[in-house]
This record gives C-alpha cells, structure tokens and sequence, in this order.
C-alpha cells in the first residue's frame, strides 16, 4: 500500500508544478523520476515520450499512465494517471467557474504572458534533452534533420512522422545488437534496434 500511495503522491506533486504540460514535463519528470526516484531511465522515458506522441490523448497523462504501469501494473497506471491530472482538474473547475470575472483583467493577462514565457523556456530546455539522449550518431542527426524539415517546411503530420522514424529506426539498426553508436538508446528506433536479433 505504502508504494501504490507513494505513486499516487509522486505524480500529484508534478500534476501541481508541471505547467505546460507535454513536453514540458521532460525536466520535472526527469529530476522526480530518473534522478530521485530511479523508477525509469532517461531513456524509458523518451520512449514514453514517443508512444504518447502517436497515441491518443495528452503526452503528459499518457507517460504517467507508462510508467504508473511499469512499476504496479493496471492499478499502478491508473494511480499515477489520477494522481496527475487531479491538480488540474481541480485548479481548471475553479477557474471556469470565475473565468469571466477575471479573464478580462490586465493583471491576468499580463501574468499569462508571463506564464507563456516560462513555458516556451521549459519546452527549449526538454528539447536540449530530447536531442541530446537522441542523436547519437550521424544517422540520427538525418533522421532529426528530415524530421524536422518535414515538419517546418511541409507541415507534414507528427503522427505518420513519428511511425516513419520507428520504421526508419528499425531498418537503421536491426542488424546492431547494441543500438546506436556510444551505447545510448535515446528513444524507440534505439530500442527497436536493441530488441531485435
């Protein structure tokens, strides 16, 4: 009972100091979940990261119901899942019931561009991360680089870019038992590449 409760406690204190949400999540999940608590590596959890991007619903709920998963099964997922999204689902009702009254308001408008600022920095620093765990090799900086042109210049969907990388990543490394280059996964391509023979 002690680790279900443990669980439920973790992710509700991210669900209340993660603002974002998505991948601006990286830092607060890495410093609670990899650093303090040893429940995933850093590169688990950019494979979470990655399955939630392709899968429905919100990549932040989705990696907590993951890992909730991984350490206590279907009751762990969902633990960690409520644990998350009641901050949320607490401060959201309180404001749509006043929303009106203040939405209009200077200061509040002032402190949500704030807010913004604070949360595109957050999400700069989760891509530092990601890139950083990622691109181990100079077939990954390709693939990063073909991605990310994809997405720039053609505004092609993320969803078939993402099972386009894993299938890429799978044919890069199939024949490697040891992923990439330098020993690192650095998400589901590296993975893939490790799991199979």
């Amino acid at each position: 009972m002690k680790e279900y409760l443990d669980l439920l406690w973790t992710f509700f204190k991210m669900g209340c100091l993660t603002f974002g949400g998505g991948y601006s999540m990286l830092p607060v999940v890495e410093r609670e979940l990899v650093r303090h608590k040893g429940w995933a590596t850093l590169d688990e959890v950019m494979d979470y990261f990655a399955i939630g991007q392709v899968t429905p619903g919100v990549i932040a709920v989705n990696v907590s119901t993951f890992i909730g998963y991984k350490k206590k099964g279907i009751l762990g997922g969902i633990l960690t899942t409520l644990g998350f999204v009641l901050p949320s689902l607490v401060i959201i009702t309180v404001i749509a019931a006043g929303l009106q009254n203040f939405a209009e308001s200077e200061m509040v408008q002032h402190a949500f561009k704030g807010i913004r600022v604070a949360v595109g920095a957050l999400i700069l620093e989760a891509v530092r991360k990601l890139f950083k765990g990622a691109v181990k090799d100079l077939k990954t900086l390709a693939l990063c680089l073909a991605v990310f042109g994809l997405s720039v210049f053609f505004k092609v969907s993320p969803v078939p870019m993402v099972l386009s990388a894993g299938l890429a990543g799978f044919l890069l490394y199939r024949k490697r038992g040891t992923g990439h280059a330098g020993g690192g996964t650095g998400g589901s391509a590296g993975n893939i590449g490790k799991e199979t023979p």
